[in-house]
């Protein structure tokens, strides 16, 4: 028996690299206008598409004591989120007949008493995040306030009852240790009440120094990638249309 090679059958509609090659040649003026019209088209978006910028407001948290806010910063966050952010966006919706062309990023900086507002905007609406940004800053200035008012009003309260006490227990027999226990919560209660302090904006819708989101250049790329992609589909596609066009001819003449 002999060992003959065996060969691969060869099939007429089989294509190779080289058929690939000649087509593509052949249809390159399809490429190179493709190619050209769709990273025009990339290159005008690039320069026409707005800059955009990140507007960053920070506010420092009342305190009721050091390093201890009147309130969770993820308490304020949340109302933030679902309350007070969804109201100015519906009250912009009902003036202007348009959503706020923005979002803004609620955030508290780790290991801090800081509510952190971010925004990315084109510079014409800078003006508009400015004025959304400081909606929201007085909401929360307000809330707060009122809780520190609150827990200022209490501790008066008990200092005053402590007073009351004092003077009560003044003249009577054996009431020296009393008293000195009563002072003792009085100190306690005053250093509370100096630990109070209102909150504080410290920033207000910041400008970035440089521009965020998709760079331009990144765009023209990306243009020019997709025009090489599209241009090699397209010129196949003609070879293509072209040679149904010759088999329908062909068909037809018979």
């Amino acid at each position: 028996m002999n060992n003959v090679p065996e060969q691969r059958p060869y099939y007429d509609d089989e294509i190779s690299l080289v058929d690939l090659a000649a087509t593509f040649i052949r249809r390159r003026r399809v490429f190179y206008v493709v190619f050209l019209v769709t990273t025009l088209v990339g290159l005008a978006y690039a320069l026409l598409m707005p800059g955009k910028y990140e507007y960053v407001s920070l506010y420092q948290m009342a305190e009721v004591e050091s390093g201890k806010t009147v309130v969770a910063p993820a308490t304020t966050i949340a109302t933030l989120q679902n309350r007070w952010f969804p109201e100015v966006q519906a009250t912009h919706r009902e003036m202007e007949e348009e959503k706020l062309p923005f979002e803004i990023n609620f955030s508290n900086p780790e290991n801090t008493g800081l509510i952190r507002m971010a925004s990315e905007a084109s510079q014409e609406n800078a003006t508009l995040v400015e004025e959304t940004h400081k909606k929201l800053i007085n909401q929360v200035k307000e809330r707060q306030q009122s809780l520190l008012t609150r827990d200022k009003k209490s501790l008066e309260n008990r200092i005053e009852a402590i007073d009351r006490a004092v003077e009560s227990l003044q003249g009577g027999e054996d009431t020296g240790s009393a008293i000195a226990d009563a002072y003792e919560k009085r100190v306690d209660l005053e250093g509370k009440l100096e630990g109070l302090n209102p909150g504080e904006t410290l920033a207000v819708s910041r400008e970035s120094a440089e521009r965020t989101g998709t760079s331009r250049s990144l765009v023209v790329v990306l243009a020019a990638v997709l025009g090489g992609m599209l241009g090699v589909f397209l010129a196949f596609v003609a070879e293509f249309v072209m040679l149904v066009r010759e088999q329908l001819g062909e068909g037809t003449d018979k």
